[in-house]
């Protein structure tokens, strides 16, 4: 399998070709849709894009796509609490669904890479600036 996208169907009407970029997002937003996953882990170059304002939805993700074969690879950062191993099994179903329900692509792999667990902790609330008592300086 290579990373290029081959033609993927020809119809009476032409050929339908989808990018190999096009599945790295499908399969991004599959998995940060399952409860558990904190984001997704996307290495040095990812961070920087993020830090620009850009938001990379195929971060953390890599494809291999075939003429009708598909195989990706995600690196998750997972919620402290949360058995690792459902949220991985849950990736993996989510991804492969998404992928072949949108495309038409038989998912032959969905590797999930955990790279880091997060802690979530409590909500903090902004307190108000304490104002400065008038009464104390005359």
């Amino acid at each position: 399998m290579s990373t290029l996208a081959a033609d993927y169907e020809k119809t009476e009407m032409g050929t339908i070709q989808i990018a190999p970029e096009v599945i790295e997002i499908i399969a991004g937003m599959a998995t940060v849709e399952v409860p558990g996953v904190a984001g997704m882990s996307g290495g040095f170059a990812g961070g920087i894009a993020e830090l620009l304002g850009r938001k990379n939805m195929s971060k953390g993700v890599k494809v291999e796509v075939g003429q009708r074969e598909a195989a990706i690879d995600v690196s998750v950062v997972i919620e402290f609490g949360t058995r690792i191993p459902e949220v991985a099994g849950a990736v993996q179903q989510n991804v492969k669904n998404a992928i072949e329900s949108m495309t038409g692509l038989s998912v032959t792999q969905v590797n999930v890479h955990v790279h880091d667990v997060i802690f979530k902790g409590p909500e903090k609330t902004e307190e108000p600036a304490a104002e400065p008592n008038p009464q104390r300086v005359k």
